[in-house]
């Protein structure tokens, strides 16, 4: 038996299911896209960027500042921001068991963190989405910590940077979670009256109300190789209009061709692109 029959589920269809292999420790990974048996070590070390393919898998919040910003110039802004059950939301589980669950797996309180920090000591505002939380979902939390981060950027005048990664809006807000596409696109637009400059960073995948808001206003918007980046899902699309849809579509590169993305970056040059446009912000 091989290596890769150690951890290969095979469905119905006989897809391969995207997982771990079954082995203590999780020693070992399979890439989803190329389909390389990786030494998950090894692939730490590359920034978990497989070697083989060049396929980026997603970071934690604290993975991505780890290789992002110079080492311990991070403070985090309104850490106690928690999501609220307003709603007394319950689909198979309650909404507070869920959140409660996220919290856990991520170890942070909402699916997004912001604080300042130093980029080749430069100084700006940050925010990050870990898609780990309820698939990056924006609710009421995510949306007040942009809006406060924006104001944090234009009360010291320093750039903002959002690193978005996001399924869009959190459906067990409702109509509040939608509210946080006016709330975020207003507050980058006071950013942008104030002559301040906003970097949008567009990870795996930026899809729905993140997309149709903040993720696609930035001065700038870089997106790292292979990035889903859209509002409606490809399948969703090719259902409602009938068509098959152009290969690579949604992904950053078609994005980029198209012009609604200004640069294509790897992860191992995206601290240095972003220390580069923020010298110009100075």
């Amino acid at each position: 038996m091989s290596i890769v029959d150690w951890f290969a589920k095979k469905k119905a269809n006989n897809s391969i299911e995207r997982e771990k292999l079954d082995i203590p420790g999780d020693l070992w990974i399979k890439c989803f896209k190329c389909g390389e048996v990786l030494f998950n070590k090894s692939l730490d070390e590359n920034s978990k960027v497989c070697p083989s393919c060049n396929h980026h898998f997603r970071l934690s919040c604290a993975e991505r500042l780890e290789i992002t910003i110079d080492e311990g110039t991070f403070k985090e802004i309104n850490r106690n921001l928690t999501p609220i059950d307003f709603l007394k939301f319950t689909d198979s589980k309650k909404y507070e068991d869920r959140i409660e669950l996220a919290r856990k797996r991520s170890g942070i309180n909402d699916a997004l963190i912001s604080g300042t920090a130093r980029i080749n000591g430069i100084e700006a505002v940050l925010c990050i989405m870990d898609f780990s939380f309820m698939g990056g979902s924006m609710g009421s939390v995510v949306g007040e910590k942009i809006a406060r981060a924006a104001e944090e950027a234009i009360k010291r005048k320093l750039p903002l940077i959002i690193m978005s990664s996001s399924g869009g809006a959190r459906m067990q807000e409702g109509i509040l979670s939608l509210m946080q596409m006016a709330k975020t696109s207003a507050a980058i637009k006071k950013l942008s009256e104030k002559k301040l400059m906003y970097i949008s960073v567009l990870l795996d995948p930026t899809t729905g109300g993140t997309t149709a808001s903040f993720a696609m206003l930035g001065d700038v918007n870089i997106s790292e190789p292979g990035a889903l980046i859209g509002f409606a899902g490809p399948r969703v699309i090719e259902q409602t209009i009938r068509q098959k849809l152009p290969k690579g579509f949604q992904r950053a590169e078609y994005l980029l061709e198209h012009g609604m993305v200004d640069i294509v970056v790897h992860r191992k040059e995206m601290k240095e692109t972003l220390a580069k446009l923020l010298s110009y912000a100075g």
